[in-house]
């Protein structure tokens, strides 16, 4: 068992919980996605004994932030929102010299890769232009509501796997959001178990197609994803602040997610 991922999931666990902010990005910026797409789409090959060794330490991490962090970071998320994004704003911006090293975009990309780049930033770009769905937790839930929520979960974590787009914004659009976040911190087990079967199910599928893409064409993959991850940042970016606290605040703020950015990529991306 690769019991280091466990810390990986924790902060990928977080990160889902955060509107805006994307599994998969923190995957790309642990250096970790492509060996996550490939050991996804290897549960069911010869080789299952190696990829579960790979990801019940990362389920763990992540179940274990979803359960023990929700409350802490719906905290922060109502308190300190904008503080709270700057945090991730200084970890994408710190990782991403760390990416076009890994991608070694000086040698392999072309003007073709950095256009498919620039393309990739402003489709994440555009979903600041999607308007939230008004989220209110669902109270009488019915069969329709189950159908609602699987597919929602289904959606979501199609999303999630990508670098860049939220699979917790992708709920809050659909507008159930607030409905799997109670049901979470309240250990609601049906919707948790229709909605995590939405979520499996979302991530098998979508992680065969990526894996297809990183296995044919990996160079072009990879301008893509840094595409994804530069998007994100005008996803996330909150506004800058209005009181001169805040502006302290998430300077702050910026500046540790800049210095774990820099740790990271010294453990995660070694020379």
């Amino acid at each position: 068992m690769e019991w280091k991922n466990i810390y990986r999931g924790l902060i990928m666990g977080a990160s889902d919980v955060i509107p805006g902010v994307s599994g998969g990005t923190i995957a790309v910026l642990l250096g970790i996605y492509d060996r996550l797409i490939a050991a996804i789409n290897g549960i069911f090959s010869k080789d299952w004994k190696k990829h579960l060794a790979f990801l019940i330490p990362l389920g763990l991490g992540v179940g274990l932030a979803i359960l023990l962090l929700s409350r802490l970071i719906e905290w922060l998320f109502e308190h300190y929102p904008g503080p709270t994004q700057f945090f991730f704003l200084g970890l994408i911006v710190g990782i991403l010299p760390y990416l076009f090293n890994q991608a070694e975009a000086r040698i392999n990309f072309q003007t073709k890769h950095y256009i498919v780049l620039i393309i990739g930033a402003i489709i994440v770009a555009s979903m600041m232009f999607l308007h939230e769905s008004e989220n209110v937790v669902i109270e009488e839930v019915t069969f329709s509501t189950y159908v609602i929520l699987f597919f929602s979960g289904f959606i979501a974590s199609a999303a999630m796997i990508l670098p860049g787009i939220s699979g917790s914004f992708i709920l809050l659009v659909i507008g159930v959001y607030a409905t799997v976040i109670s049901a979470i911190s309240n250990l609601q087990l049906d919707i948790i178990a229709v909605v995590g079967i939405g979520i499996f199910l979302g991530i098998i599928t979508m992680s065969k197609i990526i894996n297809y893409f990183l296995q044919n064409y990996r160079n072009m993959t990879f301008s893509l994803i840094i595409g994804l991850v530069l998007g994100s940042i005008f996803v996330i970016f909150p506004g800058w602040p209005e009181t001169s606290n805040l502006w302290m605040i998430s300077v702050v703020a910026f500046a540790v997610g800049i210095f774990v950015a820099y740790i990271l990529g010294r453990v995660e991306y070694k020379q």
